[in-house]
């Protein structure tokens, strides 16, 4: 199975969020971003609304549920490794709900917009809204490499796999770190790479 798979896109399929206009999209999701950002910490009946409203945008979109979740949940050790350092603090559990909450809710928004869009589109968005050309281009050289690297990394996986007659809970971890670390050193070596080759084709 390709890397592509864990990167799928349901920007084919048909629902009144997909036909909606691209750059409304994305205003949309910057303003429910916006205003999700700015509730107060008290009012968390309007987060979990929040919440609830895209899960419900989606089932509108009509984005498999265990994807849309999947999604989520992988970005939400991000998110929650952000809300605990705020337990320390006065008021932490309340807080910390507090910051849980927006931060589901903000990248299930987000999600929304990467599955109902395509890419290029969004590119185009952000052409046309005037940001520099080079973050542009970043964001589409990111989003062409990250596909290579997530299979390179499976590759990788597999050929550990292969070759390791027992595993234990213990093993899979090691393993997983093995990859992650020599996943990482190979990006920065293939970024480079990619650097070397574009200055020699007139990119500054």
């Amino acid at each position: 199975m390709s890397g592509a798979h864990w990167l799928q896109s349901y920007a084919h399929l048909d629902s009144p969020i997909h036909r909606a206009p691209a750059s409304i999209k994305l205003l949309a999701t910057l303003a429910f971003v916006t205003g999700v950002v700015l509730i107060p910490i008290e009012h968390v009946g309007w987060m979990a609304l929040a919440l609830a409203l895209a899960f419900g945008i989606g089932r509108v979109a009509r984005i498999p549920f265990s994807a849309f979740v999947g999604r989520i949940a992988l970005a939400q050790p991000f998110a929650l490794g952000v809300a605990v350092l705020v337990l320390f603090q006065g008021r932490g559990l309340t807080v910390f709900g507090a910051v849980a909450l927006k931060s589901t809710a903000c990248v299930a928004v987000v999600q929304l917009l990467a599955q109902t869009t395509p890419f290029p589109d969004l590119l185009d968005v952000l052409r046309r809204a005037r940001l520099p050309d080079v973050f542009v281009l970043v964001l589409a050289l990111l989003h062409r490499y990250l596909f290579v690297l997530i299979e390179e990394s499976r590759r990788m996986r597999r050929a550990r796999l292969a070759r390791t007659w027992r595993t234990s809970p213990w093993q899979t971890w090691r393993s997983l770190a093995s990859v992650i670390a020599v996943s990482f050193v190979r990006s920065i070596v293939r970024a480079e790479r990619i650097s070397v080759a574009m200055r020699a084709r007139g990119f500054s």
